[in-house]
């Protein structure tokens, strides 16, 4: 099927299969070619995204169950409409709703479902950090019995090995508690152990998520039965991997999928570094954050900006650089939120050493590994079965002198860098194997969710897949990507927004104005500081506040969002308040600010405000075109062809005003978006062979209207030459023009 444009849609929150088959003609009326879901299978109840999957051999019931996907399929295929399904192949839910978890509790590594999660029953019973208190504590409170051949704690109700659970239903005295668990393949802890205590693989810092093993073949065949049966029937035309790094071998499972649905299109979540090539996968391509990075840079002034960060520091009284603040992040998460991950990295090197009777020390090696880790600069290598690439090679070589200069010994880390490169034994390999799966946990834990909150600077840069140190850029590093991209994988997909970008599009926009002129933001922040409490608050996490405040102005509930967000940028920054430790006057002194902001906006109407709103609908224009143009295939978040001025989840993941975008008003920057939307996508499918392949083959002229009756006409010949074809904008910001200089690059 020609790929014109894919429409992300989330499920729940109020949008089933049913739902959304009335909204079909909606979206199919826009042009696009795709309808491209979040995940579909069962998931733990109540669930608002469906990441947390319980059972995958099902299609959630909440949603319809299969008959309902049926019929939301056919439907859509019914009106031109190819359906692709996010799958989570990396991870399950680590709770009571999970039923092969459920008797993987009561029968402990004999359960016919053990080798389907990642656990280290070398380490002992399965870590369940699930209470408040001790289990001795909670049974002497009287919160602890035995009911029909489960252990009752509070609200957890957990399965009793068959072969020796009590009989006799009853409350349990503290010491009998503690002593039926004795004998249980679980124990149950307090949360605030986890990190002490935890022995399953989990997602990121996530312990709710259990790792599944689907580098054997059976796993992989019994979690994929239901996706491989949904693609058989034609019910699936595609499919979204997400979190391909967390695989133990991303380029093995790939391989196997492409094998198991040869032709099925697979796009992988996977978040490029600078400099950082997509590997040869047999994939369509990423789901497109390395292009948004790059279109943002397009969007933002470089003169302004260094304007913008000269205002910034002098405000702030920061001097340092973005990925200085990641290194010290690494060290905070690597001693907090992920020190499980490195306790168990040190067992399995101690066991290294062991086997190679190499003297060593548990502190020599947390050294050793914590150094590496914070040193090594993407989200991972791929060391297979016979060793490490030249580029992994190199890229691991690297960190360890950089790792070395922060020790007095480097003996140790060359030596760890040696076995996994070499990944010569079973120890070397696991070994190998869980680093690579803890440095994408670590970067992403610390780039997206710590550093990216504490270095305020610019939003817009601060992005999944972008780079706050790199906030612009030049002609010749967008040609170089496009090039790439058309070569190795014309059919990535461009994404502007997404259920995990930090920003929506049209807020990025909004911000990237202030580069478009510093002027005007330097009198709406300087105009901010009169609100009463200003001087109580960092200027630092205040900028942040400003910004995100100008993101979302006039969008319905603004301030009550932004207050509500400022609490979940602040627990990620980690500075003055935790998750874990959350201190709520402070949080509370940050709300009522940005709250006193948006009110005192609301009723003032500042001009400079105004300018720099009216700027950012000509950036979101231009940001919008230059997607539809990309080569590849633009993806359009839920509601993205009308206004999207969103933050971070869960405020972006929130159902659209279907009704709103189905009758969009007749002029303003709604009207022009969404028939910027139509008149690109209108082009796209006119000429896919210049969009897929960078060429065209057709000769002849297309003519394409916008809303308020501006033509352009579309010479396209053997050059494959679009000049201002899909659409020019000059309003109070400097004027952009979208083009296409054969072979299908961006102009």
């Amino acid at each position: 099927m020609t790929q014109i444009a894919s429409y992300r849609v989330q499920l729940r929150d109020g949008t089933d299969f049913a739902a959304l088959v009335e909204r079909l003609d909606q979206i199919a009326a826009l042009g696009v070619s795709h309808l491209y879901l979040s995940p579909i299978l069962t998931a733990t109840p109540g669930s608002t995204h469906g990441y947390d999957v319980t059972d995958p051999t099902r299609i959630d019931e909440s949603l319809g169950g299969r008959a309902g996907f049926e019929a939301l399929s056919r439907a859509a295929q019914a009106r031109g409409l190819a359906v692709i399904v996010d799958i989570v192949p990396n991870h399950m839910a680590f709770t009571l709703d999970t039923p092969w978890l459920r008797d993987v509790l009561a029968r402990g590594p004999e359960s016919p479902h053990a080798g389907i999660f990642d656990i280290d029953w070398n380490a002992g019973p399965l870590a369940l950090p699930w209470l408040e208190d001790s289990l001795a504590d909670t049974a002497a409170a009287g919160h602890v019995s035995v009911e029909d051949g489960h252990l009752v704690a509070g609200t957890l109700r957990l399965p009793l090995d068959p072969g020796g659970a009590p009989q006799a239903d009853r409350r349990l005295s503290a010491d009998e508690a503690v002593a039926i668990a004795e004998e249980q393949h679980w124990r149950l802890l307090p949360w605030r152990l986890e990190r002490d205590s935890i022995t399953h693989r989990r997602f990121f810092s996530v312990t709710s998520l259990i790792g599944v093993r689907v580098e054997d073949p059976a796993v992989f065949e019994t979690t994929h039965a239901t996706l491989f049966d949904l693609a058989e029937e034609g019910l699936i035309q595609g499919l979204r991997v997400d979190h391909v790094d967390g695989l133990v071998d991303p380029g093995g499972y790939l391989e196997r999928l492409s094998a198991r649905l040869p032709g099925l299109p697979v796009w992988v979540e996977k978040i490029l570094v600078t400099g950082e090539r997509l590997a040869a996968w047999p994939v369509a391509g990423t789901t497109g954050y390395e292009a948004s990075a790059v279109i943002d840079r397009i969007l933002t002034d470089p003169d302004g900006f260094s304007r913008i960060d000269a205002l910034w520091r002098q405000e702030s009284g920061i001097s340092g650089d973005f990925h200085a603040e990641v290194t010290a992040a690494k060290r905070e998460v690597l001693t907090d939120e992920l020190a499980a991950e490195l306790r168990q990295l040190r067992g399995l090197a101690e066991g290294l050493a062991a086997e190679e009777a190499r003297p060593t020390g548990p502190e020599i090696l947390r050294e050793a590994l914590s150094e590496l880790l914070v040193a090594f600069p993407r989200y991972r290598s791929y060391i297979g079965d016979g060793g490490a690439s030249a580029e992994d090679a190199r890229i691991w070589r690297d960190s360890a002198d950089r790792a070395a200069a922060e020790v007095r010994d480097r003996e140790t880390i060359d030596w760890i860098v040696d076995r996994i490169l070499a990944a010569e034994s079973p120890a070397a390999r696991r070994l190998a194997v869980r680093l690579e799966q803890v440095t994408g946990a670590l970067i992403a834990k610390a780039h997206e969710d710590t550093a990216g909150f504490r270095f305020n600077r610019y939003l817009v840069a601060n992005e999944v897949g972008a780079d706050p140190d790199r906030p612009t850029t030049d002609p010749g590093a967008v040609d170089a990507h496009v090039r790439d991209r058309v070569a190795r994988f014309p059919g990535a997909l461009t994404l502007g927004s997404s259920h995990d970008t930090k920003r929506a599009e049209d807020t990025r926009a909004r911000i990237a104005a202030l580069t478009h002129d510093p002027d005007a933001a330097a009198a709406l922040w300087h105009g901010a500081a009169a609100i009463p409490g200003s001087d109580r608050l960092d200027p630092n996490r205040r900028f942040y506040a400003f910004q995100v405040a100008l993101g979302i102005w006039g969008a319905p509930e603004a301030a009550e969002r932004a207050a509500e967000h400022m609490v979940k940028a602040l627990r990620e920054g980690k500075e003055i308040t935790y998750w874990t430790a959350p201190d709520e006057d402070r949080e509370a002194r940050m709300q009522d600010w940005v709250r006193a902001l948006l009110a005192r906006w609301d009723d003032e109407r500042p001009e400079a405000l105004l300018r720099l709103c009216r700027i950012g609908e000509g950036l979101a224009l231009a940001g919008l075109a230059l997607r539809l143009a990309w080569p590849g295939m633009p993806d359009i978040y839920q509601g993205g062809e009308g206004p999207l001025l969103q933050l971070t989840d869960p405020d972006n993941r929130r159902a659209p005003d279907w009704l709103a975008l189905a009758a969009p008003p007749a002029e303003g920057f709604h009207a022009d978006k969404t028939a910027l939307t139509r008149s690109g996508l209108a082009l796209r499918r006119t000429v896919p062979d210049l969009f897929d392949a960078g060429e065209a083959t057709w000769d002849g002229t297309a003519l394409c209207r916008s809303r308020d009756g501006r033509e352009a006409r579309v010479e396209i010949g053997p050059d494959a030459r679009i000049e201002g074809a899909i659409w020019s904008w000059s309003g109070e910001c400097p004027p952009f023009r979208v083009a296409l200089h054969g072979p299908g690059r961006p102009g």
